[in-house]
């Protein structure tokens, strides 16, 4: 029998293709996932996903679509134009950028806008300013472009915000686009307006592109606004990609809607490309999106106000701990505790043996095994010695959780 041929051997495809890195905060999730299916009372602070069931108008709206015949067959790649409309409405309510429907595509989740807007403005041995923390799907999106993803980092000390000094010193004559993101996953960080336009004004000055990642922006908290980097400075929008999408404000990850808006010669590319991969989303889901942005923003502002409320739980709980430096968050939900206190020193386990953590992996290994808490490593977001905690799950596990880690670090 003859042997089954190989996989690619396409140089920029194989090699970019086995250099991916599975998404560190879904293997987590995975792994906590797969714990409690043996039984084990494993709490997670893994995924980035709310606890909320998606509000009832919005299923309504879905169940309404599944009754419409047009719904079951192809609709235009680009997405359907109510719903196109609606986002750019969005746009201009949230973002202060007044758009054309046609510079709106609709996408498979948000990551699909990612990966869409990379692809659309990085050519080959492009350089990608990256802000450290970050988002891990990021520098594996960015490689998947050619570019060279070019860490920024910010430690805790910095609210983990970058500064355009440090933009400036990372910044070469092959620098072409930088990636902004606020509110941020994963530090829950937003930038205030002047820090925002002075970023703004950098990269107008040199022409570099941004890809702001918005899909945390109705997510802030304490009064604070998320400002938009085309609100703060409207002149950067002809070189700017705002990527959204529905999955956090109205508790709909699952539906996989996200979008991209950007300038005409930018969106008319990224179009092109979704034409041949994948075509149009899931006109239901596209509908029940209609309805989320449409509709009654009360139960997201509901859900706002829980995710504020644990918030401020989770800080206070986690700042308790010896050894654990928690920054306040100010949006998204996420907090992301410095925990280099933690590292080097020596851990009893249950069976009596002990442990000396080095690295945040690490430490989020013996935490699993220990406390069964699933946290995210900082390896995931860039350097070692922090780790991630979502904060949206339900207020009881999230306590319980929090008190297991108070109990296995009073030792």
């Amino acid at each position: 029998m003859t042997e089954r041929a190989p996989l690619s051997r396409k140089p920029s495809v194989s090699k970019k293709l086995s250099a991916i890195a599975e998404s560190a905060t879904l293997k987590v999730d995975a792994k906590a996932k797969a714990l409690k299916a043996e039984g084990k009372p494993v709490i997670s602070y893994a995924a980035g996903e709310p606890d909320f069931a998606t509000p009832q108008f919005i299923v309504d709206a879905a169940a309404e679509a599944l009754a419409n015949p047009a719904n079951y067959r192809y609709t235009p790649a680009a997405g359907l134009p109510e719903l196109r409309e609606a986002i750019a409405a969005k746009t201009l309510r949230d973002s202060g950028l007044e758009v054309s429907p046609s510079q709106v595509i609709v996408t498979n989740g948000g990551k699909q806008s990612v990966y869409q807007a990379f692809q659309a403005v990085v050519n080959p041995g492009d350089e990608v300013l990256l802000p450290a923390p970050y988002w891990t799907t990021y520098p594996e999106a960015i490689q998947l472009a050619d570019g060279v993803p070019v860490e920024v980092f910010a430690g805790a000390d910095q609210e983990y915000k970058v500064t355009v000094a440090q933009l400036e010193a990372a910044r070469t004559e092959r620098t072409t686009v930088l990636v902004f993101v606020s509110p941020s996953n994963p530090t829950g960080s937003v930038y205030t307006a002047d820090e925002t336009r002075a970023i703004a004004e950098w990269a107008l000055e040199h022409g570099i592109w941004v890809i702001s990642d918005e899909i945390y922006q109705n997510l802030t908290y304490e009064g604070v606004k998320a400002t938009s980097i085309v609100e703060a400075l409207p002149a950067i929008a002809n070189q700017t990609i705002l990527v959204n999408g529905v999955a956090k404000t109205y508790a709909m990850t699952g539906w996989r809607v996200g979008w991209m808006v950007g300038p005409a010669d930018a969106i008319k590319v990224a179009a092109n490309l979704q034409s041949h991969l994948s075509s149009n989303v899931n006109n239901v889901a596209q509908r029940g999106a209609i309805a989320a942005l449409n509709g009654p923003q009360d139960e997201a502002e509901q859900m706002r106000e829980a995710f504020d409320r644990r918030r401020r739980l989770i800080v206070d709980e986690l700042s308790k701990i010896d050894g654990m430096v928690v920054p306040t968050p100010k949006g998204a939900f996420y907090v992301y505790p410095d925990v280099q206190g933690l590292l080097n020193r020596t851990w009893t386990r249950r069976d009596g043996s002990t442990v000396t953590p080095t690295t945040s992996l690490e430490l989020a290994d013996f935490i699993l095994d220990e406390a069964e808490v699933a946290v995210v490593p900082g390896e995931a977001f860039g350097p070692s010695g922090y780790l991630r905690l979502s904060y949206a799950l339900g207020d009881d596990q999230l306590l319980e959780g929090v008190q297991r880690l108070q109990r296995l670090f009073s030792a």
